[in-house]
């Protein structure tokens, strides 16, 4: 899924993003919105995991849409 469609549909996509990663805040995600840097420093952060591993889950997720 490309970063358009993301943006486009980021409200129903950050719910789902909740789901999964629970330690985001509603203000991360109101301010990623649909920016893929951020959204993966904010996963790094919150869960003390390496760049490479958030942006693989990261890919992961974009799959399962």
């Amino acid at each position: 899924m490309n970063n358009d469609i993301i943006k486009g549909k980021w409200k129903q996509i950050s719910g789902e993003l909740k789901q999964k990663w629970g330690k985001l805040t509603d203000n991360d995600l109101t301010y990623a919105e649909g920016t893929r840097d951020y959204l993966s420093g904010k996963i790094q952060e919150r869960y003390g995991i390496a760049k490479d591993a958030a942006e693989e889950q990261i890919k992961e997720f974009e799959k399962s849409l």
